[in-house]
């Protein structure tokens, strides 16, 4: 390839600690950055470690100039997002690279024509692996960190796609709200009234029985979202992967379910900001980081809304609000001071809506791209 640049797919451990490392090199200088966990990636990349694996394949990729990494990508085919959608989508994540077009070109091309061989006709990204964990690239909001498990990247990133012939596959949006949000009072009367005459209960996740409290989240979410663009199913193992991963980390108090008559019919998922603390570590989680951690976990003074699910047939029932509002007031008392309810696709007119009805303001938006490689 021109300007000296190679792109060879990841064998060796050098290479593999190549790609690790590269991030290092990009964000140097941002104080933004939140350096991710080694060996986060390390495990979100093993095929045999990761249940997404079971209905997917991945690529790693290096490039290299004159002998130096100087960027990476991860082609990813996932067999449930393509035949649920009925597409043909290789998606890319995991990017990054230096302010060179030409690298970016070659990172791409290596990803599409891995994509290609297997039948695939469009490139879509950044998804690292899937729409169910970190996607898209920062779009607006470059002046503060990222929240837990959203993307962060270089302004100049989004110039490299569009150089490289990618388009806007679609938006999101993350809303910035404070723990001095007053409710509009026909929501307060709402919540009122729901409280005082509605069957619907809201409680927060039982830690004993967690598998049988995931089984429920998990139910909902499959059956809530089904419609949204790029939706894919949550597998029963990747539900126990999840809960492996985070349930030492959790805040039960804003992890919440809602049943109707003992039936569960929603949920709200709040989560600390572990950034907060992260982005001091350095990547690194070492037993004195992981003690850092713990011991700093009561310090942490935001929490991410990533996600709430409602029955289709109680949409309309004020349920969002309630859960909404539950989450507010148990994460004050926990003294959370501020939460990211994020992402929301830019298409979802109803959950917009609901988010502005509420006084949250869109702080930060993000883009996936995609182009065709047929």
């Amino acid at each position: 390839m021109g300007n000296n640049i190679v792109v060879r797919t990841v064998r060796s451990g050098a290479d593999f600690k190549a790609f690790l490392r590269l991030p290092w090199r990009i964000y140097r200088n941002d104080r933004n950055w939140v350096p991710p966990i080694e060996r986060d990636i390390r495990d979100r990349l093993d095929k045999k470690k990761n249940p997404f694996f079971e209905h997917a394949d991945r690529e790693i990729f290096l490039a290299l100039r004159d002998g130096e990494a100087v960027g990476r990508i991860v082609a990813v085919l996932d067999e449930n997002h393509n035949s649920f959608h009925e597409e043909k989508i290789v998606f890319f994540g995991l990017y990054e690279s230096l302010n060179d077009p030409e690298i970016a070109r070659a990172l791409l091309e290596a990803a599409a024509a891995w994509g290609r061989e297997r039948g695939m006709d469009t490139l879509r990204g950044p998804v690292n692996l899937s729409l169910n964990e970190e996607c898209a690239f920062l779009l607006e909001g470059f002046d503060s960190p990222p929240v837990i498990m959203m993307p962060y990247n270089p302004p100049f990133y989004l110039n490299l796609m569009e150089d490289c012939g990618l388009v806007k596959a679609m938006d999101l949006y993350a809303y910035l709200i404070t723990k001095d949000v007053v409710l509009p009072p026909k929501i307060q009367g709402l919540l009122r009234d729901m409280r005082e005459n509605s069957t619907i209960t809201v409680r927060p996740i039982n830690m004993r029985k967690l598998k049988d409290e995931a089984e429920k989240i998990k139910y909902i979410y499959n059956n809530a979202w089904e419609k949204n663009w790029g939706f894919v199913l949550w597998t029963g193992k990747e539900m126990d992967h999840m809960i492996r991963n985070l349930k030492s980390l959790a805040d039960p108090n804003i992890i919440l379910i809602a049943e109707d008559k003992g039936r569960p019919v929603g949920f709200g998922f709040g989560f600390p900001n572990y950034n907060e603390i992260l982005i001091k570590l350095n990547g690194k989680l070492t037993p004195w980081n992981m003690a850092r951690i713990l011991l700093a976990r009561r310090k942490i003074r935001s929490m991410r809304a990533p996600v709430f699910g409602i029955l289709k047939e109680y949409r309309l029932s004020g349920l969002s609000y309630l859960l909404f509002d539950e989450i507010v007031r148990r994460g004050k008392a926990r003294g959370y001071e501020w939460c990211e309810m994020s992402w929301m696709l830019e298409n979802n007119d109803a959950i917009n809506r609901f988010s502005r009805s509420v006084g949250a303001k869109v702080y930060k938006e993000y883009r996936i791209y995609q182009k065709s490689i047929a």
